[in-house]
Parts: structure tokens; sequence; C-alpha cells
């Protein structure tokens, strides 16, 4: 591939070269779709993003380093989400409540992605190392997020915000990896069924110690 020109401003550089990366990324996440990640080889996803085989390591150390690359959109989707309820005062259930559908719809699209987090987790130090931190960054978006819905009485007190951002996480992750795993049934059916079960554990306690409270939409998508 030619290098820039002298005379390319350094914008028109790092356009280009956000282009190129991203052009990798996807035709690479079409590919794992199609074929499985362990099928797909770096010179297959040159060969689909129309660029030369070594370009892919100006971007990607190794082929697993997708996997971290889908793990940070990921987060900075959970990231943009957690800030648009914040800026619009959402209803904390009703928007828990559709944050796993919105979570998932990259993977509810490529569910080998899911399989390949999983065996990368297992089998990658620098995939495992990323998870585990995108893992923590998560964990604590979801608890200030939690943690605002229990100022306002729309989540129970008595446990603390991390414990119920996590028990939210297991729940969405476990879901997702099942339905990975199995490919039965409508994924966002699956996470609302999930979500209205946790909910009444959850939810803000009557004076009997019971579920009351808030009740998230039921129609909500």
């Amino acid at each position: 591939m030619p290098a820039p020109s002298p005379h390319s401003s350094p914008d028109r550089r790092q356009r280009r070269s956000t282009e190129l990366r991203t052009r990798l990324f996807r035709a690479a996440l079409d590919l794992f779709a199609k074929q499985g990640f362990a099928e797909t080889t770096v010179e297959d996803i040159t060969s689909a993003a129309d660029v030369g085989k070594g370009t892919f390591f100006n971007y990607f150390p190794s082929k697993d380093h997708l996997l971290i690359a889908f793990g940070d959109m990921q987060l900075e989707k959970l990231q943009a989400l957690v800030t648009e309820a914040a800026e619009t005062d959402a209803s904390l259930p009703a928007f828990l409540r559709t944050l796993g559908v919105r979570m998932t719809e990259e993977p509810a699209r490529n569910p080998s992605i899911v399989r390949a987090l999983l065996q990368g987790n297992l089998s990658s130090s620098p995939v495992r190392e990323a998870m585990r931190k995108n893992h923590l960054r998560g964990q604590a978006l979801l608890s200030r997020l939690i943690k605002r819905g229990q100022d306002r009485g729309e989540v129970r007190a008595d446990l603390t915000a991390e414990e119920i951002a996590e028990v939210f996480r297991q729940a969405i992750f476990g879901t997702l990896l099942i339905w990975a795993v199995t490919g039965e049934g409508s994924l966002p059916a699956r996470i609302h069924t999930a979500f209205d079960l946790l909910w009444n554990g959850i939810a803000p306690r009557s004076a009997n110690g019971s579920a009351g409270g808030v009740t998230p939409d039921a129609h909500s998508s």
C-alpha cells in the first residue's frame, strides 16, 4: 500500500487510518459470523477488506486482538447509553429493561463472536486481561447508574449498587452465552424474560419486604 502523501494533513491521515481499521474490523466480524472465528484467517480478513495482508498488523497485533477491539466497542456503547440515561433522566427500571437488548444487538447478529470471546478468554492472556479491565470499567459504569436509581427509590437499597450491577451483568451475559451456544429462540425475548425475573429481586422493597414500587414497562423494546 503506498505511503501517505507528505502533503496529506494529519487529520486526513487519521481519518484514513480510522477508516482502514474499521474496514478490517467489520470484515472480520462478517467472516466470523459466516465461517467462525477459528476458521477465519488473517488473509481471509484482508482479502474481504481489500487491503494488503501486512496492513492488518498495522492495526491489530494478532487475530485475538479483534476480540479486544470488540470488547472495547461494547464498553464504549455502554458508556454512551449510561450517559444517555443521565442526560434524559430516564426511568431506571425501563432503561435497564432495554439496556440488555441494546447491548446485545451486535452479538445477536454475530453469535460466533460470543463463542470466540469465551474461547479467547480461556486461551489468550492478552484477551483475558483486556476483558478483565473492561469488566471493571463496565461494573463501575453500571454501579453509578444503579446508585442513582437507589437514590431515587427505584431500586432496592439494602444491597450495594455494586452487588446489583454484578448480578444484572451476570444475568445478561449468561443469557447471551446460553443463546449463543444453543441458538434457541429470540435473543431479545430471552433478555426481556431474564430481566422480568431479575426485577423481582432488585425492585424496591415494600413494608413487608416483598418487591414493590416501580414496575418496568413490559412493552418497552
